[in-house]
């Protein structure tokens, strides 16, 4: 498992603040924290909670994995997360078609039975 870097992480911040044009205050107010605390996260010499994680995302536009890791891309972990739901919606998926399939051939043949 990957080790955060916290200095690094605020490092990003610092430089999707800037390419927006945006002053610590200016984000600090679009994340309902101070700009005091923020500058401590820019330099990674405070933790930050996760919801104030992902206000800085959602004031950014910019998705956590960019931030956390420099990717542009979902982890492979998350999409990890979301293979079993994936799985059991194509499974359902199957078993409607299988039941809607059983319910053409039932009909058919009840039709078959009525006309002879």
């Amino acid at each position: 498992m990957r080790e955060m870097d916290y200095a690094r992480i605020g490092m990003r911040i610092r430089q999707v603040r800037k390419v927006k044009g945006w002053s610590q205050n200016e984000l600090a107010k679009k994340c309902s924290i101070s700009m005091s605390f923020l500058g401590h996260i820019e330099r990674g010499t405070r933790i930050m909670s996760l919801e104030t994680f992902a206000n800085i995302c959602v004031a950014l536009d910019i998705g956590a994995d960019e931030l956390l890791w420099g990717v542009a891309h979902p982890s492979d972990t998350v999409l990890d997360l979301y293979e079993p739901a994936r799985q059991e919606t194509e499974s359902v998926k199957k078993e409607a078609d299988n039941y809607s399939m059983y319910v053409r051939i039932m009909k058919s043949v009840a039709e078959i039975m009525n006309e002879a």
